[in-house]
Order: C-alpha cells, then sequence, then structure tokens
C-alpha cells in the first residue's frame, strides 16, 4: 500500500513545482501526480525532475493528462521520458474513432519509454458514449437497474475496456494500475468491491473531491478505511481542498493516518494523547501534545534514514493521573503531566518503569530532548553506504 498526492501548483513553474513536490515527499508521499497540460508545462518536466535530483529526492512523478496527452507526449519525448507513469482518463482522450487512435497513442508512448499508465475513470468525466450505450441496453431489461446502478457499471466497464485495449496494443498487465473514482462514501465502496471482483490489475483508490477540512478527512477515512479492510487496493490518495494558507501536504498525513491506523504500515511514532477533561483544565498538556506530534512528522525524514524501526515507536502524552500513569507505562515512552490540583510534576516512563520527573517552564524541550536521546540508545543506526 502506497501513498499518493499531487501538486496544486502550475507546473510550468518548474521551481514552483519541484518545491511541492519535495514537501509532499518528505511529508510521506511515495508518488507525486502533477498535472501535464500544456507544451509548456511538458517542457518543464525534465526540469522539475532535474531540480529534486539536485535535492535528494528521487520520489516518482506521475503526468496526469486530459484531452492533449497524445499530441504532449509524442512532441516532447523529453517528458515522457522523465516521468514515472502516465495517468489516463479514458473519457478525455477523444470522441470516436478519435478517441482509439489518440487512446492507441499515448499507450504506444507507455510501451516505447517502458512506462506503467494509470487508467484513471472518473464519474464527472465519464465516456458518454459508453454511459448512453449502457443506458439504451439498461432500458430493454425486463427489470431495469436504476440510473444509480448504471453509472456503476460505466465506471467500472470503461475502466476494464481501456484496460484490454492497453493489453492488445502491447502494454503488459502488470503495467496497469486502474481506478473509479466518485464523491461519494457508499458510491465508491460499491463500485471498488465490483471491481476488486472483476479485475486481475493492482488498484488505485481514492475519494474524488473528498471536500475540506474535517469533511474531506472524516469521507476518506470512512470510504478508504472500509475497502483497505477488506484488501482492496494497492495505492491511496486522500483529495483533500486545502483550506486558506494550509499546507498540501495535509492530504499526505491523512492517508498515513488512515493506513496506520488500520495496522496496515508504520510512518511515524504513534502518540496517545488523552482528550481532556474537568480534571484538565490547563491547556498545557494539548500544548506539549501538539509539540511533540509536530517534533515527530518533522524528525521522521532524518531518523527513518538514520535509525530503521524508529516509525514502530509508540509515545503517550497525558493529562492527569487518572489513566496518565497507567498509558505511560504501555509506552515505550511516556509523559503524565498535571491535571488540575496536582502537584506541578510530569512523571516520564521509559519501557514501563518510571525514569525521571520533569518540572517547571521548559518540559515540552526537555521531553523531546529525552525522546531524541532515546531513540538513539534503542535503535541501531544504518551503517552508511560507501
Amino acid at each position: 500500500m502506497r501513498i499518493q498526492s499531487m501538486t496544486n501548483t502550475d507546473t510550468e513553474d518548474a521551481i514552483g513545482t519541484a518545491i511541492q513536490v519535495k514537501e509532499l515527499a518528505l511529508a510521506g508521499s511515495e508518488l507525486v501526480r502533477i498535472t501535464v497540460n500544456t507544451p509548456e508545462a511538458a517542457k518543464a518536466v525534465p526540469y522539475i525532475r532535474e531540480q529534486l535530483d539536485r535535492m535528494g529526492i528521487s520520489v516518482p512523478l506521475i503526468g496526469d493528462f486530459h484531452y492533449n496527452g497524445h499530441r504532449l507526449l509524442s512532441e516532447f519525448p523529453e517528458c515522457a521520458q522523465t516521468l514515472s507513469k502516465y495517468r489516463i482518463n479514458p473519457g478525455n482522450v477523444g470522441k470516436g474513432d478519435k478517441r482509439d487512435r489518440q487512446f492507441s497513442q499515448m499507450i504506444e508512448a507507455a510501451i516505447q519509454w517502458d512506462k506503467p499508465i494509470r487508467i484513471g475513470v472518473n464519474w464527472g468525466s465519464l465516456d458518454q458514449e459508453l454511459l448512453a450505450g449502457l443506458m439504451d441496453e439498461n432500458s430493454r431489461r425486463s427489470a431495469p437497474w436504476d440510473a444509480k446502478q448504471v453509472m456503476y457499471e460505466a465506471l467500472i466497464t470503461s475502466a476494464l475496456e481501456s484496460a484490454q485495449r492497453a493489453e492488445e496494443i502491447g502494454l503488459p498487465g502488470h503495467q496497469i494500475t486502474l481506478s473509479c473514482k466518485v464523491s461519494g462514501v457508499t458510491d465508491l465502496i460499491a463500485v471498488y468491491r465490483e471491481l476488486a471482483k472483476r479485475s486481475k490489475y493492482s488498484l488505485h483508490l481514492g475519494l474524488t473531491e473528498a471536500g475540506m477540512g474535517t469533511k474531506g478527512t472524516v469521507a476518506s477515512a470512512a470510504a478508504l478505511g472500509i475497502l483497505l479492510q477488506e484488501g482492496i487496493g494497492d495505492t491511496i490518495r486522500v483529495s483533500l481542498t486545502p483550506a486558506p494558507g494550509e499546507s498540501r501536504t495535509q492530504e499526505v498525513v491523512v492517508a498515513s493516518e488512515i493506513i496506520q491506523s488500520l495496522g496496515l504500515r508504520k510512518f511515524v511514532p504513534s502518540v496517545t494523547a488523552c482528550p481532556g477533561c474537568g480534571r484538565t483544565t490547563s491547556t498545557t498538556f494539548q500544548e506539549l501534545t501538539k509539540q511533540i506530534d509536530d517534533f515527530l512528522r518533522d524528525q521522521m525524514p532524518v531518523w527513518r534514514k538514520q535509525y530503521p524501526g524508529v516509525e514502530n515507536m509508540k509515545v503517550a502524552v497525558m493529562g492527569c493521573i487518572v489513566n496518565g500513569p497507567g498509558e505511560s507505562k504501555h509506552a515505550d515512552i511516556g509523559i503524565s503531566l498535571p491535571g488540575t490540583g496536582e502537584a506541578p510534576a510530569a512523571p516520564v516512563f521509559i519501557d514501563g518503569e518510571k525514569r525521571m520527573t520533569l518540572r517547571g517552564e521548559s518540559i515540552a524541550i526537555e521531553f523531546q530532548n529525552v525522546v531524541e536521546n532515546y531513540i538513539r540508545e534503542r535503535f541501531t543506526p544504518r551503517t552508511p553506504t560507501i
């Protein structure tokens, strides 16, 4: 299960795009998709790759093509060669005979440059000729399906027929990934369950246009969590609309949390924190929890390279005597902060045993130092390669 994200920069701005790709990669995105929609964007792709390589960022780049991808891939071979993968939307490659010819051109480019593809169907840009044909066919049924079932079938048929056509042209099946994206939670679950039954290809999961903030996060977690738990999906993207001023990396954070919460992979040390109650009227433990969580995420790109296994560490930041000591003992390293009216002391537990007590105004900094020392002592540093 791998995490994918997508830039929202103008790809023609090669420097700005490279910077955002780097941010997404450092946040944990293992594949990054970029829009390739103009000749200028296609020309920028090799330069973006060059900038990333200079920064030591090896994340694969996926080119997102609509309408003119056949032309861009043939007219700009450097772009076609530089990209690690192509995303093709069957609903946006042309109509009639032109559609078949232009789709074939894109597949031939993938074969020429030995690139995998994702056939990405979206119900907002579905092949209207295919949909009309299925609706006509449905009208002749003795017991017609409802409109939603016809839509589901159109999505799945578009993906499967396009994949079959790509194989007929000569692209190996193992280089094909399918996706059928919709924006409704129950719709996505229904479509992917059926697609998984009928598909031999790897599948990319994503709730398209999931929305902003809490709505987008909850909807994505509900839909993707159910499918992942059923063993459906090979890559995922959480398509969040960033709030004004919010980092694009939030979608990567949410995707990694979904996967980690299901126990499928570990990305960062887990932080257990109490929600607070009348015993914790002070905001100290809330502030410390955020500082520790931010600290762990910021350090993970470095720690992951230096200390294999550090992502499995468990940290507890608790707010009072009720559950604080117990939860802290169950973590690899934990701190129990004083609740309202409790003595101004914060015992620290390491591997289940109380090791020290922190006091004063610099508890957060001192606890971060404790965490760093624990990591250096517990996890064997990776041997540098020569």
